[in-house]
C-alpha cells in the first residue's frame, strides 16, 4: 500500500489524482492533502479519503479547516503555512508525492520531497523553470524518482526507450538515436482569432480552453502559449537536452500529446483523450500500467489531425520562453516570476491580454543576463523580478 501526499489537492490535477486513486484503493492510500485557501473543498476531500494529515498555506484557513474536521469527527491533523507543506512533502511515511501546486508557491515543498528521496510526480512546471539545474542535481544527489505529469512531457517519456526512462539524468538523446522532441500544443482558444482584436480579449474568453479543463492561471498561459514555453524549458531539464533539440508543433485536436523523432526516420507518438487522468495513472503505476476512468479513443469518430508552426506574432510569449531557455537559469526564473505577476493582473482586470507580453518582455530584457544557481540567489531574483513587474504595472 503506497502512501500518497497530494500537494495542491483542490486544483484540477489534485482532483484528477483523487479520481484515479479511487479506482485502486488496494494499492494507494492518501496520507495527506494540501490546499491554499479553499477550506470547503478540502474538507469534502478529507471526508471522502480520511487522510492522516492536511495542510493549508493560509493559517486562518487552516484553523477553520481544523474546526470543521473536528466537528465532523475526523482526527486529521492540520498543519499550516509553507512549513506545513514542506513537512508533509517530506514526511517519512510518504512514498509518492504529487506536486501539483501552481506557480512558484510549489517550489519549496517539491524540493522537500526530492530531498527526502521520494517518488515525485511533477505537475508543477515552475519548479524546473525556476531551478532546473539545481533541481535535477538534487534529484540525483538524494536518489529521488522524478516522473512527469504534464500530458506533453508524460507523452515524450512514454515514447522514450526504457533504458532512457530509467536514467533520464545521465542519458542523452544522441545515445538512443533520438533527433528531436516534438512538443505539441493546441494553440489555445485564439488560434484563428484576428490579431487586431487581441487587445479586446476578455478574461472569460482567455480561460475558455477548447479542449482541456484547467485552472484560470494555466488557462491564460495556454491562451498566450506561455504554458508551452514553460513546458519547453521544463523539457530541456527533464530529458537532459538543449533548446535546439525541442520543436513546438501546433496540434489543435489535442489527441497526439507529443512525439519523439528518431534518427532512422521513425516518429513515436502518444495518443489519448485530453484528460489528465491518463498521465496521472501512468505515473502512479510506472513501469506497470493501471486502469483509469478515461474512456479509450474511438478512432472511427476522431476528426482529422492537423499540424502547423507556432506564429511568433500570435504567440510572442512562447518565443520569449525559448529565448530565456537558451539564455540560462536566471532568465527563466525571471520570466516565470514576471508572467505570474502579469497573469494575475490580467485576471484582476488591471492589464490587457497584450499587456502580459509587454510585462514579460520588459522583465526578461532587464534580467536576461542575471546568473542564479544557488537557491537563495534564485529566490532573490524571483522577488526582485516580481517587484519590477509590479512597478511596470503601476506606471501603466
Amino acid at each position: 500500500m503506497k502512501q500518497v501526499v497530494i500537494l495542491g489537492a483542490t486544483g484540477s490535477i489534485g482532483c484528477s489524482t483523487l479520481s484515479v486513486l479511487a479506482e485502486h484503493p488496494e494499492q494507494f492510500q492518501v496520507l495527506a492533502l494540501t490546499a491554499a485557501t479553499g477550506v470547503d473543498k478540502l474538507l469534502q476531500q478529507c471526508l471522502a479519503v480520511r487522510p492522516r494529515f492536511a495542510a493549508m498555506q493560509d493559517s486562518v484557513a487552516a484553523a477553520e479547516l481544523a474546526t470543521k474536521l473536528k466537528v465532523a469527527g475526523l482526527t486529521t491533523e492540520v498543519l499550516s503555512g509553507e512549513a506545513g507543506l514542506v513537512a508533509l512533502a517530506g514526511h517519512p511515511d510518504a512514498d509518492i508525492v504529487m506536486a501539483a501546486i501552481v506557480g512558484a508557491a510549489g517550489l519549496l515543498p517539491t524540493l522537500a520531497a526530492v530531498e527526502q528521496g521520494k517518488t515525485v510526480l511533477l505537475a508543477n512546471k515552475e519548479a524546473l523553470v525556476m531551478t532546473g539545474e539545481l533541481f535535477m542535481q538534487k534529484v540525483a544527489a538524494h536518489g529521488a524518482t522524478l516522473l512527469p505529469i504534464d500530458s506533453e512531457h508524460n507523452a515524450i517519456f512514454q515514447c522514450l526507450p526504457l533504458a532512457f526512462q530509467q536514467n533520464t539524468q545521465q542519458a542523452t538523446l544522441q545515445q538512443f538515436g533520438i533527433s528531436r522532441l516534438l512538443l505539441t500544443g493546441s494553440g489555445g482558444p485564439f488560434l484563428t482569432r484576428p490579431l487586431d482584436t487581441f487587445e479586446q480579449i476578455t478574461v472569460a474568453e482567455a480561460v475558455a480552453h477548447p479542449n482541456w479543463s484547467m485552472g484560470q492561471k494555466i488557462s491564460v498561459d495556454s491562451a498566450t502559449m506561455m504554458n508551452k514555453g514553460l513546458e519547453f524549458i521544463e523539457a530541456r531539464w527533464l530529458f537532459n537536452c538543449q533548446a535546439a533539440d525541442i520543436q513546438v508543433v501546433i496540434h489543435p485536436q489535442s489527441i497526439i500529446h507529443s512525439m519523439v523523432q528518431y534518427t532512422d526516420g521513425s516518429v513515436l507518438a502518444q495518443l489519448g483523450q485530453p484528460d489528465m487522468r491518463t498521465p496521472i495513472a501512468h505515473a502512479f503505476a510506472f513501469p506497470s500500467r493501471i486502469s483509469s476512468p478515461v474512456p479509450p479513443l474511438d478512432f472511427f469518430s476522431l476528426q482529422s489531425f492537423t499540424f502547423e508552426q507556432a506564429d511568433a506574432a500570435r504567440y510572442p510569449n512562447l518565443y520569449l520562453a525559448m529565448d530565456a531557455c537558451t539564455a540560462g537559469q536566471g532568465a527563466t526564473t525571471a520570466l516565470n516570476a514576471a508572467n505570474e505577476v502579469a497573469v494575475a493582473a490580467f485576471l484582476a482586470g488591471k492589464l490587457s491580454f497584450n499587456g502580459i507580453h509587454q510585462i514579460n518582455a520588459s522583465c526578461l530584457n532587464r534580467f536576461l543576463t542575471y546568473q542564479a544557481h544557488a537557491l537563495d540567489d534564485i529566490l532573490a531574483l524571483d522577488t526582485e523580478t516580481r517587484a519590477y513587474a509590479r512597478q511596470l504595472l503601476e506606471r501603466g
